[in-house]
Formats: C-alpha cells, sequence, structure tokens
C-alpha cells in the first residue's frame, strides 16, 4: 500500500497497563519438562549468531560459524542455529564458510547502528551486503526522522531498502529503546510491515533498553492484525539482552499465545542473542545426561 493511502497515525493506542498485565500472567507458565527439551532445541533453533565489533575478523567470523553449524558436537540431536550476523565487509567470509547447509547470513545495513547516513549511501550499502552473498539484510530505522512524525520519510525509506534487497529478506529494527513510548512502538511496527518488511526487530544490542516482553508482545500483536488485514506472515526478531533460557521460554509462551504454531520456527521468529545459545546449549546438555557441564566447555563466540 502506498504510503500516501495509508495515514499511520492512525494506529491503535496501547493500554500500558493492559500490557503489563497481559505479560505479568503469561509468564507465570511454566513449559512442562515432558516439553522441555523440544522447546530448548527450538529456541537454539531460533537463534542469530551475531558479531558487530570493530575488532571483527574473518577468523572470528569463521569460528563463530563454525559454531552455528555445530553448536556442540558432542551431544547428539543439537539443531544448528538460524543465521549468523555480521558486518557486510565479512558476508563473504561467512557464506564461504556456512556453504552447503542451512544456516542463512545476516547482514546489517543502513549506516547500523545510528542509521545517520544519506539514502543513497544505505541503499549502496544493502545492494554491496546482498551481492556479497547475503541472505538478511537487517536495516535500522530513521529513528529521529520517526520522532519528528516524518512517517513517509521513514516509509519511503524502508521502501527504497527492501527493493535493494533483490531476494534477500529484510529485517527492520525499529531500536524501540529510543521510541518511548508503546504507542510510537505500534506505529513504527505498522509502518515498517507496510513499507514492506519481512520481519520486524526490536533492537541493536547497542542501546538500552533493548528486548522487552511489553515491546515484543505490542509487535507480535501488530503482526497479528496486519495478517488479518492482509493475509501476509511477517517474522519477529527480538534482540539483545535476552541471555537465559527461562527468558527465551518467557517469549515462546507469549509468541504462541499471540500468533500461534504457524510462528513457532525459525523462519517466523528469531533470538538475536549470542549469548542465550550458551544457556541453552547447557540445558539441552542438563536435560540429556543429567549433569550441568560447565561453561567453560562451550566456546564463547
Amino acid at each position: 500500500m502506498p504510503a500516501s493511502l495509508y495515514d499511520f497515525r492512525n494506529s491503535p493506542a496501547i493500554d500500558q497497563v493492559g500490557v503489563e498485565e497481559r505479560i505479568s500472567r503469561l509468564s507465570k507458565r511454566s513449559i512442562k519438562k515432558e516439553s522441555k527439551l523440544a522447546a530448548l532445541k527450538l529456541a537454539l533453533s531460533m537463534v542469530d549468531l551475531t558479531t558487530l565489533e570493530a575488532r571483527d575478523t574473518p577468523g572470528k567470523v569463521r569460528q563463530l560459524c563454525i559454531k552455528a553449524m555445530h553448536p556442540h558436537d558432542s551431544v547428539s540431536g543439537i539443531p544448528p542455529v538460524a543465521a549468523v550476523c555480521v558486518y557486510p565487509n565479512l558476508v563473504r567470509v561467512a557464506k564461504e564458510t556456512l556453504k552447503g547447509s542451512k544456516v542463512k547470513v545476516a547482514a546489517v545495513s543502513t549506516a547500523f547502528p545510528s542509521g545517520m547516513s544519506k539514502r543513497k549511501v544505505k541503499i549502496e550499502e544493502t545492494k554491496w551486503a546482498v551481492g556479497e552473498g547475503a541472505d538478511e539484510i537487517d536495516m535500522v530505522i530513521s529513528r529521529g526522522k520517526f520522532l519528528e512524525g516524518d512517517y513517509h520519510f521513514v516509509f519511503d525509506e524502508i521502501a527504497s531498502v527492501k527493493e535493494a534487497c533483490g531476494n534477500a529478506h529484510l529485517k527492520v529494527i525499529l531500536e524501540t529503546g529510543e521510541l518511548s513510548t508503546l504507542d510510537n512502538v505500534r506505529r513504527a511496527s505498522d509502518l515498517a510491515m507496510e513499507a514492506g518488511a519481512d520481519f520486524i526487530k526490536t533492537s541493536t544490542g547497542k542501546i538500552q533498553p533493548a528486548a522487552t516482553l511489553p515491546v515484543t508482545i505490542v509487535m507480535l500483536e501488530a503482526i497479528r492484525d496486519f495478517y488479518y488485514r492482509t493475509g501476509k506472515k511477517i517474522g519477529m526478531k527480538p534482540a539483545g539482552g535476552i541471555a537465559t533460557s527461562k527468558i527465551a521460554f518467557n517469549y515462546l509462551v507469549v509468541l504462541r499465545e499471540t500468533l500461534g504454531e504457524d510462528w513457532l520456527n525459525a523462519d517466523m521468529f528469531r533470538f538475536g542473542a549470542s549469548a542465550l545459545a550458551n544457556d541453552l546449549l547447557m540445558q539441552i546438555v542438563k536435560e540429556q545426561t543429567g549433569i550441568y557441564q560447565s561453561i567453560d566447555y562451550f566456546s564463547k563466540d
């Protein structure tokens, strides 16, 4: 739908108290013992292992890719993660290392994490990353323009980057920690989906607060309403601050109760939380062997 035909100011107002009450209720649910191992493996299969530091090297990316394909070979039945996320200049290294596997290569783009650059530069960076072999692009929105109320600027920018992606999937990072209110989170979610996002994502991981359950449920409800209205399924990626299996389970419960089983897979839901992978691995080993292994048994990258 063209931006001119959709008034983003008409996104529904969010009842913050109601959201918090729902989160409180859902967070008290537990995943039963017989389902715990399956949930742990499901969560691991949804992880995007990420390295986005200025000190990143080809060697570090190769090591991360090997972990992505083989999280813990000493225990059988452990799935690979969903994707490895890197800067565009390291996409080719990741693509070559992951050749023959089902693990996707994601690249951040559009002047990540600030988004403070010209649109032409953002489009060129996106085309470069896709040309290097990126399967997915994680872009950031122009938060300053959004907070000014220039929604059509943000819409057009997302749509331009989506076009530059070609066949690559586009994840749109809202950077919810800078949006201030849940109303803004809902409006930004609606805007991103209307502009062509394949996924909407909470955060870059560089700003606090990053992912939170209240923000996530607002974004999931936006996805639900968009699906009811258009028939199109959009994915969701909470990123930043999800470090333990217990917290990941809370997200899976909220996902299941809001969007249903069709979204309970790595094609529709991701965790942007590299630290989460090791905790999930520790819990999987515990469930399968009855013994906790030390964190030292798992690689940091």
